[in-house]
């Protein structure tokens, strides 16, 4: 069949779950975005800037499984690369659509706007080639088999992808296929697939305490429920990462509590340190995940890659994730399920205190663990709180995001919009502090002008607080200003309904937590700035000696938030 280019790939995003796309105009894009505006779907969210629409489209694909944004030349690539590295970093399927200069102006080699006036070279699709997968430049001559190409990529690998179409052919019809886009996982090897289902059964079927220890990997190819079975069946506990909270229930008596090396409970490390055959599941050796290289796992280690395994003794390559453990769950139904044990569950630490008047740390995460509910969407924002957040612990059905190793702050703003559109049924949570909410806030206007009805809970203390446990405890470059955050709502939104609060107390945190709520929901809670959960101040410290060394400056008097004494 014909179909021009831009309803092609508009098609193809939609056969592989794509209901809404992400971006800012721009003249490069505008045909593209006339043919969506013509076609009236996917639906087109429009975004403050390209950073943010980064940030959404992330937030969508973890929640939906694949996200798209739209972005123009130069300008707006740049903008929005910043955001697809994290994708990239943090393992998220996000398909970058860049419009840029028409195709006759390369050939003739004008110079052009958003460009650096060189005649085009290529430069921002090499950086691209960075930060994602899989690139392209579309033209009439590739088009169909290209964009098949970098959309089953993103799907499969779980990894952004960036193709380029010039502004001149989007408009041009070319011979496309009629059937549907083939959205399925390669093959694994079968031999090395039936040898590697042996051997892991085999270990863990032989094993006194078997355990699984789950990386980002496990949440984005769809894991939990085979995790969930495998491990019931042999009464394997699960940790997990920093980066794969709430993949496995927390309220299971076989879920050993998050490991971060040296930083985990006793419990933790015994479980994961001490187990005789332990699957690590995506498993990457990041600094800050394993509690700053302190983790110690076992020499025998299965690791569960996207498409290898290998334990030290043996390496299977070819060998797909979601298929070996669809694998491991069919072959272990003739195994009988090991009963459990008698004890209970490791006990974990509990949120935070209680705490009387002015409010703290302590007192707010103590507040927010008896807020939550099953089924709810939990967005932390790098920093104080995803530290804070990190220690509660989630109900059933819980989905946690956060942006653990890439870190860009400011990400969770823009990844709430993108949540809820992609699971508009749900309660979704924002935890944030005022540092990075200045950085992406606009976003905000987005969320009110689509009607969307978060619970936002904002830490106003002062500045960066993370940082101030790292280097300058009292230092301006910490401080940020001071807005009055509550009133965003009606400055982004003239007709807001939005329903806001200042909290400085722990019964007014009550009060707003306790009662019933229609709207948007915007909590400002006020805090003194060196307030900060102890494992916030020890993680502090601890980039303070990894980044600067023994004769740092952190070890001058009155540098750092200090621990308690």
């Amino acid at each position: 069949m014909k179909e021009t280019v831009g309803n092609f790939l508009l098609r193809r995003l939609e056969e592989a779950g794509v209901r809404h796309i992400f971006g800012v105009p721009g003249d490069y894009n505008l045909e593209l975005l006339q043919q969506l505006e013509d076609r009236g779907s996917p639906s087109w969210v429009g975004n403050c800037n390209e950073l943010n629409g980064s940030y959404a489209a992330d937030g969508y694909a973890r929640i939906n499984g694949l996200g798209a944004l739209i972005v123009t030349n130069g300008v707006g690539a740049l903008s929005a690369i910043n955001g697809i590295a994290g994708a990239y970093c943090e393992h998220v399927p996000v398909v970058c659509i860049c419009g840029t200069i028409p195709a006759r102006a390369v050939q003739r080699g004008d110079l052009m706007h958003h460009t650096l006036a060189d005649r085009e070279k290529g430069n921002f699709y090499r950086a691209f080639a960075e930060v994602t997968t899989a690139q392209a430049v579309l033209s009439v001559e590739n088009a169909a088999a290209e964009i098949d190409r970098l959309i089953q990529t993103a799907w499969r690998r779980k990894l952004p992808v960036y193709m380029e179409l010039p502004s001149d052919l989007a408009c041009l019809e070319i011979e496309v296929p009629e059937r549907p886009l083939d959205l399925t996982m390669p093959a694994s090897d079968p031999e090395r697939l039936e040898a590697c289902t042996t051997m892991i059964l085999d270990r863990v079927g032989a094993a006194k305490s078997p355990a699984f220890l789950l990386d980002l990997d496990a949440d984005r190819f769809g894991l939990s429920q085979s995790i969930a079975e495998l491990a019931n069946r042999f009464q394997m506990q699960v940790a997990t990462l920093s980066t794969s909270k709430g993949v496995f229930p927390e309220t299971s008596p076989l879920f050993a509590g998050g490991y971060a090396g040296i930083a985990s409970t006793p419990e933790t490390r015994e479980a994961v340190e001490k187990s005789d055959c332990l699957i690590a599941i995506g498993y990457r050796r990041v600094e800050l995940v394993s509690g700053f290289f302190t983790d110690e796992l076992p020499p025998t280690t299965i690791y569960l890659n996207a498409d290898s395994v290998a334990d030290g003794e043996h390496d299977f390559q070819g060998v797909q994730l979601e298929e070996l453990m669809d694998s491991l769950v069919r072959s272990s139904q003739s195994v009988p399920r090991k009963e459990p044990a008698p004890a209970e569950a490791p006990s974990r630490a509990a949120a935070g205190a209680p705490s009387d008047g002015a409010l703290t740390q302590a007192g707010y995460w103590k507040a927010m663990q008896g807020f939550l509910r099953p089924g709810d969407v939990i967005l932390v924002e790098d920093g104080t709180s995803i530290v804070g957040a990190g220690a509660l612990d989630l109900p059933e059905g819980c989905t946690y995001i956060s942006q653990a190793v890439w870190g860009s702050i400011g990400y969770t703003v823009g990844a709430l919009l993108g949540a809820m559109l992609a699971a508009p049924d749900r309660r979704h949570i924002l935890f944030v502090g005022e540092g990075s909410f200045q950085l992406t806030a606009q976003e905000l206007s987005t969320i009110l002008r689509h009607g969307l009805k978060p619970f936002i809970f904002l830490i106003n203390n002062g500045g960066y607080t993370v940082e101030r446990t790292i280097l300058g405890k009292d230092a301006a470059y910490n401080d940020v200003a001071n807005w009055r955050y509550s009133d965003l709502p009606k400055v982004f939104r003239r007709d807001s309904k939005a329903e806001t609060y200042v909290v400085e107390t722990v019964d007014e945190l009550d009060d707003v937590l306790g009662a019933e709520h229609v709207d948007l929901v915007f909590v400002e809670s006020v805090m003194d700035k060196h307030d900060a959960p102890i494992d916030v101040i020890r993680g502090g410290h601890a980039f303070a000696n990894s980044d600067y060394g023994p004769r740092g400056p952190q070890f001058a008097p009155d540098a750092q938030v200090p621990l308690p004494s």
